[in-house]
């Protein structure tokens, strides 16, 4: 039956039924015509009937019995009938009834070929009943929720064990690093004094490297400053029947205190609420979220997952679990304190419908409401600025692999799956997905929209997020490296270099910061001769300028990052990031212990307290 025949059907029944008005039928019939939903999506997405109401009404008109799958507790024996086969037939094993009949919930009219099929997978006939679409999602969770934890779990790790953190060292690695160890072991004992002069060079090539990385990218970013990179007149020529299903996660974890003010925020996003679909991914163990969130009220379009217990307990196996009933063509990931620009979404459809296939991802900017709270968020400010507004549309201007940022991630989700998903077990599960996307010659990018977030003010706090965050570097660097031959050959040498000098450098450079800063430190407090027996002048001479000009080049990237926003205010402030890294320091040695301690242990942070609310700072888009 053609779509609009099906669509007047049902509407007449409805009507029919008392349950929507001849005029609100006739606009929502308009509304479905034009974007291509079906009639029931645009009548639950404007409020004119809940889900569970229209479902009822069409089992009466389809001659399905209703039922609510949740309430049936028997199982029905299904052999060859996986969670994965489930969702994507959409169809579910019930009970039999007593005549030993399999019954069998579906969410839609079955057709004579979906009779056919589910008859051919069970070997016998079914009895099909029509359950409301929700409440079928719940009673896979609770029919298949083992599976689906050790599909997001497990799932990379057993389709491609390389390219999962599960193992922190493969066999290889573990060898050549017990022969690195041996060979400084026997260094030191031959000639103490030739491992220090080593080791100092090293260490200073190393921070002079990733910082020169990161500031030569950050000007080729600035190139496309001025650049205009979504036509405004072509965004608001879009039209809502031209838009895709677009799903929305949003994996929360003791968000109690914040998770009505993403509720709102999300709401405010400027796409059509029939064609989005939001999925708030909350723990098994997590019931002050989920009553909060439901106490918030928010709109039918607004559903919650609940993510089975089971290690890891991480954002990237929410994520994976939310991936499994994702019914969009493309996904963006949003945290708990996002506050993300209303057109954001219609930017990204835009972008690819603009690019190829190859383009998986795009990548929208994070900047802070609360930039002027103290001198920690304003360091944060200064950071991100340079980091998203500079630093990675440079890398996206070179075709460079882009290591994506915690959220407002937006993806291709035929691409996602086909990179398998998020790593549960990498604590930055964002940038090696990123790194993982331009290893399999996918392509990642940048849009000009911001997601305001809260900047941390607690240094605690800061520590906790950044330990986090360094340790997954770490891990991505290991990861990506197993198969540096493969990754050459796929990615190019260009990429990979631009990974091993960022990803790689990153931890690098943080873990060299108190080192540098020490011989700076003895320069100024001893005579050369005293330390002329740990190493010769022309060493300390080259450590301190590989300090000196390192640590110029990242003041100069910040204040560069305060400029792009408007932010005149905190320019100055650039000049204390050689404190801020300290600070990074202190995190990046946490996260190597934490590395060989609990390699998948995520840090959380608290979110929710800062003293400033995002709805009256968030400051006018300047990007593009």
């Amino acid at each position: 039956m053609a779509r609009h025949q099906q669509d007047r059907r049902v509407g007449d029944h409805l009507v029919d039924r008392g349950l929507v008005t001849k005029e609100t039928l006739d606009a929502a019939q308009r509304v479905a015509a034009e974007s291509g939903a079906y009639i029931g999506q645009v009548l639950i997405a404007i409020g004119a009937v809940d889900s569970a109401a229209l479902t009822r009404a069409l089992a009466d008109l389809w001659g399905l019995p209703y039922v609510v799958p949740t309430r049936i507790t028997a199982a029905l024996d299904a052999p060859g009938v996986d969670v994965g086969r489930v969702l994507t037939e959409q169809w579910l094993p019930l009970e039999r009834r007593a005549d030993g009949v399999p019954v069998v919930a579906v969410v839609d009219e079955p057709t004579p070929e979906r009779r056919a099929a589910v008859a051919a997978a069970l070997g016998e006939e079914p009895y099909l009943v029509l359950a409301d679409r929700w409440d079928f999602q719940q009673a896979v969770l609770d029919r298949y929720g083992a599976d689906l934890r050790d599909r997001a779990s497990l799932g990379l790790w057993g389709r491609s064990p390389a390219q999962s953190a599960r193992t922190v060292l493969v066999p290889w690695q573990r060898v050549a690093l017990v022969l690195a160890v041996l060979a400084v072991v026997l260094a030191a004992v031959a000639d103490p004094r030739a491992v220090v002069v080593t080791f100092s060079v090293v260490v200073g090539l190393a921070f002079l490297v990733g910082t020169g990385f990161k500031f030569w990218a950050s000007l080729r970013g600035a190139r496309m400053e001025h650049v205009t990179r979504t036509d405004p007149a072509e965004l608001a020529a879009l039209p809502d029947h031209e838009l895709p299903r677009y799903t929305v996660l949003v994996p929360v974890y003791k968000e109690a205190n914040i998770v009505a003010n993403l509720i709102g925020n999300l709401g405010a996003l400027d796409y059509p609420a029939h064609l989005l679909e939001v999925l708030i991914l909350v723990e098994e163990d997590d019931t002050e979220t989920r009553a909060a969130a439901e106490a918030a009220n928010p709109p039918a379009h607004f559903r919650f997952i609940t993510v089975p217990a089971g290690a890891p307990q991480t954002k990237p196996k929410a994520c994976n679990v939310g991936l499994e009933f994702a019914t969009g063509e493309y996904l963006v990931i949003y945290d708990a304190e996002d506050k993300p620009e209303p057109d954001q979404v219609k930017k990204a459809v835009l972008a690819f419908r603009q690019a190829g296939e190859e383009l998986v991802c795009v990548q929208a900017a994070l900047n802070y409401f609360n930039a002027d709270e103290n001198p920690l968020t304003r360091m944060f400010t200064l950071e991100y600025s340079f980091w998203f507004d500079y630093m990675l549309p440079g890398l996206e201007y070179g075709r460079l692999a882009i290591p994506l940022g915690g959220t407002s991630n937006h993806f291709r989700v035929s691409g996602l799956r086909r990179l398998g998903g998020w790593d549960p077990y990498n604590v930055t599960e964002d940038a090696d997905l990123g790194i993982r996307a331009s290893a399999e010659g996918m392509r990642v990018g940048v849009i000009d929209s911001t997601t305001y977030e809260e900047a941390n003010t607690s240094y605690p706090n800061f520590v906790r997020q950044r330990s986090r965050w360094i340790k997954g570097y770490m891990q991505t660097t290991l990861v990506h490296l197993r198969q540096p031959f493969r990754l050459v050959k796929v990615a190019g040498l260009r990429q990979t270099l631009s990974f091993l000098f960022l990803v790689g450098g990153t931890p690098a450079t943080f873990l060299a910061v108190p080192l540098l800063y020490a011989v700076f430190l003895a320069s100024l407090l001893l005579e050369p001769e005293q330390l002329s027996f740990l190493f010769p002048g022309w060493v300390l001479w080259l450590s301190l300028f590989n300090l000196g000009v390192g640590s110029a080049l990242m003041i100069y990237v910040s204040m560069m990052g305060a400029f792009k926003r408007g932010r005149y205010g905190l320019v100055l402030w650039g000049l204390a990031n050689p404190a801020y890294w300290l600070l990074h320091s202190v995190a990046a040695y946490k996260a190597l212990g934490q590395l060989i301690t609990k390699p998948h242990y995520w840090e959380k942070t608290a979110h929710g307290l800062t003293g400033v609310t995002a709805a009256a700072h968030v400051p006018a888009a300047v990007r593009g």
